[in-house]
Order: structure tokens, then sequence, then C-alpha cells
């Protein structure tokens, strides 16, 4: 893959600040919600945080199989990144992605029970833009 287009790919990862995120529901059908990005270790690792009695947990729990879609809707540039998704409760990845302000949404402050870390972990992606649409294997970046 060519060095301007793992900078373009970059680049719209580095800038979102919502993020598409799709699992699966019992009955097989994809399931979409836009959330707030929060961090990202690369292109092949992102987390995301949430409450982990919303219906999404439960469907990763199930069905760990994910997908998340970042847009520039201005630009029409997006990129799918499709992989696993694991519920994380552990307080090392809670820490990581607390803010403040989030005791608005979680009153036991960290500790809150139902407050988790979603973690992607991306093993395909593909890549739209000025009429090009590029497949690739994550490791390639």
């Amino acid at each position: 893959m060519k060095e301007s287009l793992k900078s373009e790919i970059k680049k719209l990862t580095d800038e979102a600040q919502i993020v598409y995120v799709s699992s699966v529901n019992q009955q097989g059908f994809p399931n979409t919600k836009a959330m707030l990005y929060i961090i990202h270790g690369g292109l092949k690792t992102h987390y995301l945080s949430t409450n982990y009695s919303s219906k999404r947990v439960a469907q990763f729990l199930e069905n760990p199989k994910a997908c998340l879609y970042f847009c520039n809707e201005a630009a029409f540039k997006g990129l799918m990144l499709t992989g696993t998704m694991e519920v994380c409760t552990d307080r090392s990845h809670k820490e990581m992605l607390w803010k403040e302000g989030f005791e608005m949404y979680y009153p036991n402050g960290i500790d809150d029970e139902d407050y988790c870390v979603f973690k992607f972990t991306a093993t395909e992606g593909n890549y739209y833009h000025g009429l090009s649409n590029v497949t690739f294997p994550v490791e390639e970046l």
C-alpha cells in the first residue's frame, strides 16, 4: 500500500470524534450505533467506553464479531474495519479511558459496575475515497 494512502487512513482515524460501531443481534442481523471515539493504538486496536447494561455489551458478549466505520462526510472518505470486540471490566482498561465528567454517567466513579470498555481488534480494512476502494489486511499498516 502506498504511503500516501496509509497517511490518509491514519488522518481519518486520528481526526475522528465519532465512530460507527456494528454488532450482531440474536437474530443474526447487524446493529449499528454512533459512539464517541476515545483512543486507538494504531489501526489495529481501538478503545471506547460504554455502559455495561447496554444492549451492545450483551450482543458482543454473545458474538464478538464487530465492525467500526470512520467517515469524513465532507470529503466522502470512509474506512471500515472488521474484527472482534472484547468487553473489558478490569480497572486498568477503565482507568485508560476515564475522563473528568464521566461521573455524570457513572455516579460511582471509575469502579461503577455499569462502566466498561470496548476493545476492538481489527483484522481487515476497507478504505473508500475518490472512486477508489482498497481492501487490506490490517497487519499491512
